[in-house]
């Protein structure tokens, strides 16, 4: 059976991204590296990501960002859509890292979280 690939959406700048990353690396894994902020994932991967998280859109949300407030997305009447076209669109707004392993998701948040899902 061929190892699945793992796939890291990473922002280098953030410290919990890089341990995460550092993690992997540390037990051999070669990571496809997305650079999230400037390839965002689409709405559908979005969906899906949340869907293995067992998250609504706005948990997966870094609600202390400037755009969450100035775009009203506290408002409670948006729609899990409209929140995750939000992230889509404004890709600052996605918690980071999250690891893909085949069909299993994780947020590194801590980033020890990330070893959970690792074959």
């Amino acid at each position: 059976m061929a190892e699945q690939p793992v796939v890291i959406y990473h922002n280098p700048r953030c410290s919990k991204s890089r341990a995460a990353l550092k993690l992997l690396e540390e037990r051999g894994i070669e990571p496809k590296i997305v650079k999230y902020l400037e390839t965002p994932p689409d709405h559908d991967t979005l969906k899906w990501i949340l869907d293995r998280l067992g998250m609504k859109p706005r948990e997966l949300m870094r609600r202390k960002e400037k755009e969450y407030k100035a775009l009203g997305l506290d408002d409670p009447n948006l729609s899990d859509d409209q929140l995750i076209d939000a992230m889509v669109e404004h890709p600052r707004l996605i918690e980071r890292p999250i690891v893909v392993v085949g069909d299993k998701v994780a947020l590194g948040r801590p980033p020890e979280q990330v070893l959970d899902i690792l074959p």
